[in-house]
């Protein structure tokens, strides 16, 4: 009996120090593989300090009215891959991360949806992006874009609507959310990234905003603040839904990559779709002019 027992526990033991050295050797790697990325994707545009931190906004293109692009759930401003470039042919596009997505700091508050508008006014003052504007949003982005032209009515011009939430209940046994949840800790560990389960969602995007945003799809402080979103998706679309938009404002919604809260557009013909939207609300509100 003692000498099972004796074997028992060196087979746990044997165990244990796989596990730990599995750890060690993937947190080894994923912060070796950061240290890369840093290095190959820096941020496009700059960075504006907003109130104690600085959130990362990159802006191409010219002509008024400046469209102002709202990342979906999960992404950022190389979410808009497809999108940004061809809309800068014709006006000014400014895509942005919100705080603790992509190249922007998190800052010290919790994340609350409420003031995701406020920060995003403060952004555009002190980065001189001139009004108007034509906000468009993506999925979550959309119940944001919403709250902004709620707030700041008569900066806003145009709203685009691109697959907004519905308001039915967010589906927390979702195995996708449950993935999200988890993802700041295999993160850490190197298991995202050696399982792609994360990052392969940017596959379809132009090779740089592909590469930028799978890097951040790997990166455990993007996902903590993914997650913190996630886990207060139904207040964000009840604050929109309840928000009261200025009848002057042109608005256009757009069906593009479907409901899913994670949904990117990531496939050139659902972009173009968006795109056509966007450039579409852009003229109208130059035709009013």
């Amino acid at each position: 009996m003692g000498a099972i027992l004796t074997r028992m526990r060196r087979v746990l033991l044997t165990a244990a120090a796989v596990v730990v050295f599995l750890v060690l050797a993937g947190a080894t790697y994923q912060g070796a593989a950061t240290a890369l990325e840093r290095r190959q994707f820096p941020h496009p545009g700059r960075l504006v300090d907003v109130g104690g931190h600085q959130l990362h906004i990159s802006c191409t293109g010219a002509g008024s009215p400046t469209v102002v692009l709202e990342a979906p759930a999960t992404g950022m401003s190389a979410a808009w891959g497809w999108i940004q470039p061809d809309v800068a042919q014709i006006a000014r596009v400014c895509s942005y991360d919100r705080a603790g997505l992509g190249w922007s700091e998190a800052g010290d508050r919790p994340y609350d949806p409420s003031v995701v508008a406020d920060e995003l006014h403060t952004l555009l003052q002190r980065a001189a992006a001139p009004g108007p504007y034509v906000v468009a949003g993506h999925g979550l982005g959309a119940a944001f874009a919403t709250l902004y032209a709620a707030q700041f009515g008569p900066n806003v011009a145009g709203l685009v609507l691109v697959d907004p939430p519905s308001s039915d209940p967010a589906p927390e046994r979702n195995p996708m959310m449950r993935l999200v949840n988890a993802s700041p800790w295999l993160a850490r560990t190197g298991v995202l990234r050696a399982t792609r389960m994360m990052s392969s969602n940017a596959a379809g995007l132009p090779d740089l905003s592909a590469g930028a945003l799978a890097a951040f799809l790997n990166r455990p402080d993007h996902l903590t603040r993914v997650a913190a979103e996630l886990s207060r998706w139904d207040e964000a679309v009840a604050l929109a839904a309840g928000a009261a938009i200025d009848p002057n404002i042109v608005v256009m919604r757009v069906e593009a990559a479907g409901r899913e809260h994670a949904a990117l557009l990531t496939d050139a013909r659902q972009a173009a779709r968006a795109s056509d939207a966007i450039k579409h609300v852009v003229r109208s509100v130059r035709a009013q002019r």
